[in-house]
C-alpha cells in the first residue's frame, strides 16, 4: 500500500487555479501533476468555498453561510421544543405556599392564584 500523499497548500491552489484559468483540461492537470480527478474537484470545491485563505466564491460562500444558519435554527427549534414542553409540565404540578411563621405548607387552588393572594 502506497504511503498517504499530503500536498502543501500553495501546491493545492495553484493547481485549482491553473483548473479555473482554463490553461489545461481536468484531463490534462490530473496527468501532469499525478493526481486523482475526485481529489481536483474537492480541492477545487474547498477553494471555492474560501479554505485556502482566498476569497469564497459568491455562491458557495452563501451556500455555507446557509447550511450553517439552517443548523442554527434546527436547534434552536429543538432548544425551544424541548423549554416549551418543560413549561407544560411544571404548570401542571400543583402549587404549594409556605406560611413562614408556622411552617404549614398548603397547596394554592386557582381561585388563590388569580386573585393575587392577598384579600
Amino acid at each position: 500500500m502506497k504511503p498517504k500523499r499530503k500536498f502543501e497548500r500553495e501546491f493545492r491552489i495553484k493547481v485549482v487555479e491553473e483548473l479555473l484559468s482554463k490553461i489545461s483540461t481536468p484531463a490534462q492537470i490530473v496527468r501532469k501533476y499525478g493526481i486523482s480527478g475526485g481529489l481536483l474537484q474537492n480541492w477545487k470545491q474547498q477553494y471555492a468555498k474560501g479554505k485556502y485563505g482566498n476569497e469564497p466564491e459568491e455562491v458557495e460562500g452563501l451556500k455555507e453561510r446557509v447550511r450553517e444558519l439552517e443548523r442554527k435554527l434546527g436547534q434552536m427549534t429543538m432548544d425551544n421544543d424541548f423549554l416549551k414542553a418543560a413549561c407544560q409540565h411544571l404548570a401542571k404540578i400543583p402549587k404549594k405556599s409556605v406560611n413562614l411563621f408556622s411552617g404549614q405548607v398548603q397547596e394554592q387552588d386557582d381561585e388563590e392564584k388569580s386573585s393575587g393572594g392577598a384579600k
